[in-house]
């Protein structure tokens, strides 16, 4: 069997890419964006719209192409049509290979950092994030339906946290002037900040993973109108949050006090306010907010191999494109993506390891290759969709690409930058490499020989 049933409608894939993108990176990376902007508030939210915007627009985007496109994957699908049956396969590899399983590592790392806090624990990091990993892709594996329930429920309750810091520190920092202060006092003993480009490439990870939901396109009712809306709905809500959640942590903590707190930050704002209880209560919305992400991550990552088998492509295409029939899950595909993310778990355990000498940030540099990709859908856009108007044709893939290439242009700057993408060419290269057209008829294209690229 390789026919995955259409079982999530409107709000699954609303609160897929909400539930994506809101999770982690926007607790994690507040002080990165602060300290990369020099410990300036105003450069530090001009990089938060800056990213926000660059995901709006984006979404956009590939909400037209979803609204004529409707087959296996999304962005692999896009690409496809746009440039062939090779350059879809290439990209599907890159999603495959290193764009899922490098976010789901990290998500499952953040994830057990902030369940081993809550414990109180100062061990066990590596060894939660471990099982993590295995619970998660257990769940969608085995429960595909289940998987989806999660993601809506960790959706709405990971609302909550950010909902109380915009609200409540907003209103404090108003009453107390902590807000007027963090605008134009910058925090002092930031010697080297990298520049708003840094800035905004740190938000990117923050602002990451909407486009996973065009990964359930085969699965989603009436895709071409459900996901469209869902893409467009989803990046609205996230990049309002994001603003008002930061504005609120402003509101009680000076910018020193973020930068030092780190990835507590939001934690202390709670704890500032209610006492140490709200500040743990914080803490275990946090957890589940994360859990959340690892578990959308995962969504995409278990379909990646099936994503290249579907076509025919690849290695043991009629192996990786089996679908159990109980579970109507992509079992093989899925195991695939299980050990490929527990490898970039290990790269990552490398860094604070000091194996590498430096620091490969794999929660950044994949999200700037898949910029890349982009900018070559946007040209597509500009080059064949004739019949949409000026904006929807011109001037959204002409303002998404700029985006696209600030992104690039911090990515260029972060350390170990031609490391990774050695490494991504390497991986391409094998790609490449093992790509055959099945022969078997019962495959999608099987028996083709040419390709348009």
């Amino acid at each position: 069997m390789d026919h995955l049933q259409r079982k999530y409608g409107f709000w699954t894939a609303t609160a897929m890419v909400v539930g994506i993108v809101i999770g982690s990176g926007v607790f994690f990376k507040a002080d990165d964006v602060l300290r990369a902007s020099g410990g300036s508030l105003p450069t530090a939210l001009l990089a938060w719209a800056i990213g926000g915007s660059i995901m709006i627009v984006t979404a956009y985007v590939f909400a037209n192409i979803g609204a004529r496109i409707e087959k296996i994957n999304g962005v692999v699908d896009y690409f496809e049509e746009a440039y062939g049956e090779k350059g879809g396969y290439l990209v599907a590899w890159f999603m495959t290979f290193i764009y899922y399983p490098t976010l789901v590592a990290v998500l499952a790392w953040v994830s057990a950092n902030y369940s081993i806090g809550l414990l109180g624990l100062e061990k066990g990091v590596w060894l939660l994030a471990s099982l993590y990993l295995i619970f998660f892709f257990l769940l969608n594996l085995l429960s595909p339906i289940l998987a989806g329930m999660w993601q809506v429920s960790t959706t709405l309750i990971k609302l909550v946290p950010l909902g109380l810091v915009a609200v409540i520190g907003g209103i404090s920092g108003i009453l107390s002037g902590q807000t007027m202060d963090s605008f134009v006092r910058s925090a002092e003993g930031i010697s080297e900040g990298g520049g708003l480009a840094v800035a905004t490439l740190a938000t990117a990870f923050a602002y990451e993973g909407w486009i996973i939901a065009t990964s359930i396109n085969a699965e989603i009712k009436n895709a071409k109108k459900t996901l469209p809306k869902a893409l467009v709905t989803g990046t609205m809500i996230v990049a309002a949050v994001y603003m008002l959640y930061y504005l609120g942590i402003s509101g009680v903590l000076s910018n020193e006090q973020v930068i030092a707190a780190g990835d507590n930050a939001p934690v202390q704002v709670i704890s500032l306010i209610f006492g140490r209880i709200g500040g743990t209560l914080l803490t275990v919305f946090v957890v589940i907010s994360c859990l959340g992400t690892l578990n959308g991550l995962i969504m995409g990552s278990v379909r990646g191999m099936f994503a290249i088998a579907i076509r025919g492509l690849g290695p043991r295409p009629e192996f990786f494109r089996a679908v159990n029939i109980r579970t109507n899950s992509t079992l093989n595909s899925g195991i695939l993506g299980f050990l490929l993310s527990s490898f970039w778990l290990m790269v990552w355990y490398g860094n604070f390891a000091g194996w590498w000498g430096s620091f490969m940030d794999i929660s950044e540099l994949p999200i700037a290759f898949l910029y890349v990709i982009y900018i070559a859908i946007y040209i597509w856009v500009i080059r064949s969709f004739t019949d949409l108007g000026p904006f929807a044709r011109f001037g959204a893939p002409f303002f998404a690409g700029c985006g696209s290439l600030y992104i690039i242009w911090g990515a260029i700057q972060k350390d170990m930058f031609a490391h990774f993408f050695v490494i991504t060419l390497a991986i391409a290269s094998i790609g490449y490499v093992l790509m055959r057209q099945s022969s078997d008829p019962q495959a999608p294209g099987g028996g083709r020989k040419k390709s348009r690229l």
